[in-house]
This record gives structure tokens, sequence and C-alpha cells, in this order.
């Protein structure tokens, strides 16, 4: 039977086994670009960002994969998929004797992030049921996210002691084991929860699927929109942010902590984001997250002081925070229960497509413009977006503002 309290265990586990799905990720975000530069001579942006570049195609195509693996097989199977993908991770980071080990480490962690993550927010839908699913998806991105922030100033640090080499990478075999063993051998399959909830739902299901999640849902196209919009700008944050802060004479600690506290913030705030769209109108918390990002963005660019750069990497982080648990919810509540994995592996393949662009668009216009224009361009981008949701989308919860209802779904 579906509900938090009811299915606590298995939800908790889920909970953990994204921590280390997190953290994995958080080994790369304050580190690799200074390892480009310092250990491998990469100089150019665009060169330099190719890492996750590879890394967003590779994950949007494991996130497309999802759906069509997990009705083939099990939503277990495939997250077990993920972790045997992150086993090489650590092992071609720490003993890289050229920037393709880089590469090639990223197309696992692509396959790793994918598989690993769309599992365990597919499967935490299916657990909680409707009430919750805001608060259960805030709860998930959370852990992940915390653990992506505390895991990029661990890794920092651990750089400062001992270099950009190796021992940054090294906590990582900790964390692919440690998600391997427990999706193994605690954690369970939820199709059953999916049948029994199928059975209930009065939602219609999605003529095109493809379409509607891509595009011409009133609801779902703009939310996918904004959701690559939305790592777009992360991708920029992870190759283009230690970099700025270096070239402002920051020092590689300091760097960390500022890059670090932008997923912290995002993570903590979703355990109240994601509870506010279960009772608010998540077109107006998603609206008011990206123009949120936006104005961080800029202030980004142009700060130069260090308290003022902690809180620009803050509101960042609760920009994003504010908007990411609430993707996926529009994106769940909007769909039949047999079609969820569907739409939900599509989103996540459009939003992880954004770290693709956001590593091409800030490299190319880095090298020809120069960093802060290259952010400005983007933060103009992220605006964008947010007015798109904002004349698009349409909600029939609490108003902040005047906003248009649609009835029945949302």
């Amino acid at each position: 039977m579906e509900g938090l309290r009811k299915n606590l265990y298995q939800f908790s586990l889920l909970v953990v086994v994204n921590t280390f799905v997190g953290a994995m990720l958080g080994l790369e975000r304050a580190v690799l670009p200074g390892l480009g530069q310092s250990v491998f001579g990469i100089n150019a942006y665009t060169a330099l960002l190719s890492f996750i570049a590879v890394f967003g195609i590779t994950k949007a195509l494991a996130n497309l994969s999802v759906s069509r693996l997990s009705s083939k097989y099990s939503r277990k199977a495939v997250l077990i998929a993920g972790w045997v993908a992150a086993l090489p991770v650590p092992l071609l980071l720490m003993y890289a004797e050229s920037w393709n080990w880089v590469i090639l480490a990223n197309v696992f962690l692509g396959i790793n992030q994918g598989l690993a993550w769309s599992s365990t927010v597919i499967m935490k839908i299916d657990l909680v049921g409707s009430r919750n699913r805001g608060m259960a998806m805030g709860i998930n991105e959370f852990a992940g996210y915390v653990a992506v922030g505390v895991m990029a100033w661990v890794a920092s640090g651990i750089a400062v002691e001992h270099g950009y080499a190796f021992y940054p990478f090294v906590p990582g075999l900790f964390f692919a084991i440690a998600g391997l063993f427990l999706s193994v051998f605690l954690v369970k399959d939820t199709l059953p929860f999916v049948k029994a909830e199928a059975e209930k739902s009065t939602l219609p299901l999605l003529r095109s699927v493809w379409k509607e999640t891509s595009w011409s849902h009133q609801n779902m196209g703009p939310v996918t929109l904004n959701g690559i919009v939305n790592n777009l700008n992360d991708g920029i944050m992870w190759g283009l942010l230690p970099l700025l802060l270096l070239q402002k004479g920051f020092s590689i600690v300091d760097a960390g902590l500022i890059t670090g506290v932008y997923p912290l913030v995002w993570g903590i705030s979703q355990l109240f984001t994601g509870k506010w769209g279960d009772t608010h109108c998540k077109k107006q918390i998603i609206t008011t997250g990206m123009l949120l990002q936006a104005l961080a963005i800029v202030l980004l660019a142009f700060t130069n002081n260090f308290y003022g750069l902690l809180i620009s990497s803050a509101l960042l982080g609760l920009g994003t925070g504010l908007v990411y648990p609430n993707f996926l919810t529009v994106i769940a509540e909007n769909t039949h229960p047999l079609q969820r994995s569907s739409t939900l592996s599509i989103f996540r393949f459009w939003r992880d497509s954004g770290y693709v662009l956001g590593a091409l668009l800030s490299g190319l216009l880095a090298d020809w413009l120069g960093m802060v224009p290259a952010l400005l361009v983007v933060a103009l981008l992220t605006a964008g977006a947010a007015l798109v949701a904002h004349f698009r989308m349409c909600c029939t919860r609490k108003l902040l503002w005047n906003s248009p209802s649609c009835p029945g779904l949302y």
C-alpha cells in the first residue's frame, strides 16, 4: 500500500542510496576544472568543459533509457546497473594519464547518475502516492544535493593538502561499493505500487508522451524548457565558477567553499520547497525560482567580495531549490501512473541535455567574450524561461499573484 509512513524503511533506504549518488557527483564539482588546467595543461574553456558535455550527453541518454529498461526488467535492476557503472569512475580519475581518461570517467558517471538517480526518483514517487509527492521529491533531492555540496568542499580540501590528482577521488570507491551493496541486498522493487495506483487513477492516458512532455502540454512543456535552462546553469556553475573564483584571486579552499554553498543550499532548501509545492501553486514557485537564479548569476559575475559571493552562491542554490523538486512533481501529477516512468524519463532527458548546452555555450562565449559576458547571456536566458512558465502554465493551488486556473489536473 502506498504512503510515506507505511513505506518509511524502503523510502529511507532510497534516500541513503541517493546520498551516495550525489556524493559521486560532488567529488568532481570543485576539482576537475583545476585538474584540467594544472595537471593536463588545458586552458581553452571549450576544451576544458568537454567533460561536462560528455557527462550531460551520457546522463541524458541514460535517463531516456530508464523507462524502457524498468518496464522490461525492473526499477531495482536499473538501479543496480547504475551502480555497476559507477565502479570504474574513481579508478579512472585516480589513475588518469590524460584528459581522455577524465572524459571516459564522465561517460560512466553519466550512466551512473542517469540510471541510479532516475530510479530513486521514480521509486520514491511510486511509494508515497499523490498526497506527499512534493515532500518526497524534496527529501530525495535534499539528500542528493547536500551530498554534492559537502563532497565538493571535502574534495577541494583534499586537493589543497595533496594536489588535484589521485587523492580527491579516493572516497568515490566507498560510495560506489556502498551504493551497489544497498541496491542489491536491501532495496525492493516498487512496480507493484504502480499497478495498484493505476487501477484507481482517473487521469487520461497521453496520446503522444514524447510530444506532450517535450513541449505541447500546458504545464509539462514549460517545465521541460525550464529544466533544460536550469541544468544549463548548473553546468556553467560546475565548469566556470571555480575558474572565475580563481581568476578573481581566491584560494582553492575559498573557491571550494563558495562553489559548495550553491548545491548545499539547493539541497537543504528542498526539504521545504518540495512541500510548498504540495500546497501552493507550482507555476509561481518555478517562476520565482528561475528569476532568482538569473539575479544570482548576475551577482556572481560582478561581485568580488568573499561574503558577497557566498550570498550570491546561496541565492543561486535557493533559486534552484525552489524549482527542482517541483519540476518532477508537475510531471508526475499530470501523468497516468502507467506512463509516469516514461514522462519522467523524457523530462530528465531534456533537462540533463542542458548540461551539454551549458558546457558548449559557456565555453564558446567565455573563449570569445570572456567569463562575465558569458554569465550575463545565461542570466538573460534564465529570466526568459521564467517568463515562459509564468505566461503559459496554470494552477489551482493558493495564489501568490493572479494566475489562470486549469481544471482537474493541477
